[in-house]
């Protein structure tokens, strides 16, 4: 595989005093366009207001710092003004229009992955304000405007106007932001920190998956996502997704090494990982990662909303399955050397803790 899958960190594309955004960039990136994945950062100050707007690109937010308050209004319905936090996961179908605000906190950090097959490029997200300097408004003539939300043209130039700003805002300490109600957050947000363990192995590692059941609105935006947290030195198994999916992952917290092994049995990626990074594994290619000492947490999506994965060691791999003389054929091995692979990983699945 030529193409370049080397992991890379996002850059700012515009900001301000209330905060600025990141992105990934397809030519920095490949694997975004070949992919058509879409990655981008929210970074808001405190009292930063991100300015209401839609997406090209169905996403998966999820909250790596801070909280405060996102409000998401659903194509044809009421908004709901939701209280956000670190760890929580949101899923925005296609159509959403969304505002982001930090009330409090010195920084809130929101990550957006998400497919672009529906974008304007492939690769990258592109969003359209409904206000500021660049909102989709300033395009029409006062009395197209005028007439479209039935005001005087003077008003409508005001409103249309008035705000110079470009997609992020830093609001006066004393503005009175709407507040947000828990009940908003039932069936929107799930907090990954907070929700049942998927797996939890002692020594190894603890994943949370984002999916259908948890969060119903995954299967509208289309992919499935998760957050792995892995023991310091511990490792991740070998494995790859059986039904073809691409895994952006990103790196939340700590550092770590991992590999890639692509098709053909060689290796396409042997690099080390560190917060910030962002990377894709191909569709068909196998994955492995060694935390450090610190341990390491990563962030998720998998292009379909309900993934699979096979694990090519531990318990579950399909090695525990095969018999012992299709394995001793396999491998070309005597029938000891079988049984002393056959009697290994017994218990662990997923992760391995680190050796005594």
């Amino acid at each position: 595989m030529d193409i370049d899958l080397t992991p890379k960190l996002a850059k700012q594309v515009y900001g301000g005093d209330g905060g600025s955004y990141h992105a990934w960039c397809p030519n920095e990136l490949p694997m975004l366009k070949e992919g058509n994945i879409g990655a981008g950062k929210l970074a808001l100050t405190k009292n930063g207001f991100a300015l209401p707007r839609y997406s090209d690109s169905a996403k998966v937010a999820y909250v790596l710092q801070g909280s405060g308050v996102a409000g998401i209004v659903l194509p044809e319905k009421d908004e709901k003004v939701v209280a956000i936090k670190k760890g929580d996961s949101i899923a925005l179908p296609f159509g959403v229009v969304t505002w982001w605000y930090n009330k409090e906190d010195p920084e809130l950090v929101v990550l957006f992955l998400g497919d672009t097959k529906t974008a304007h490029k492939a690769g990258s997200f592109t969003d359209m304000y409904l206000t500021g300097s660049n909102g989709i408004f300033t395009g029409f003539s006062t009395e197209f405007v005028s007439r479209a939300w039935d005001v005087e043209e003077s008003v409508a130039k005001t409103l249309v106007s008035s705000q110079t700003a470009k997609g992020i805002v830093k609001l006066d300490a004393g503005f009175q932001m709407p507040e947000p109600k828990q009940a908003n957050r039932d069936g929107m947000v799930l907090n990954c920190e907070e929700a049942p363990l998927d797996v939890d192995i002692k020594g190894g590692g603890r994943v949370v998956v984002l999916n259908t059941k948890n969060l119903p609105l995954v299967g509208e935006v289309g992919t499935g996502a998760d957050l792995v947290r892995l023991n310091g030195s511990a490792m991740c198994s070998p494995g790859f997704s059986c039904d073809s999916a691409f895994q952006v992952t990103y790196i939340v917290r700590g550092s770590g090494r991992v590999q890639v092994v692509g098709p053909d049995g060689k290796c396409i990626l042997e690099t080390h990982l560190k917060p910030g990074n962002l990377f894709i594994v191909p569709r068909f290619c196998v994955v492995s990662k060694i935390a450090d000492p610190d341990g390491m947490d990563w962030f998720s999506i998998i292009t379909t909303p309900n993934p699979k994965f096979t694990n090519l060691a531990g318990k579950v791999s399909p090695w525990k399955s095969l018999s012992p003389q299709v394995l001793q054929a396999s491998f070309k091995v005597a029938p000891e050397v079988e049984k002393h692979f056959s009697s290994k990983r017994t218990a662990e699945e997923v992760f391995f803790p680190p050796p005594n």
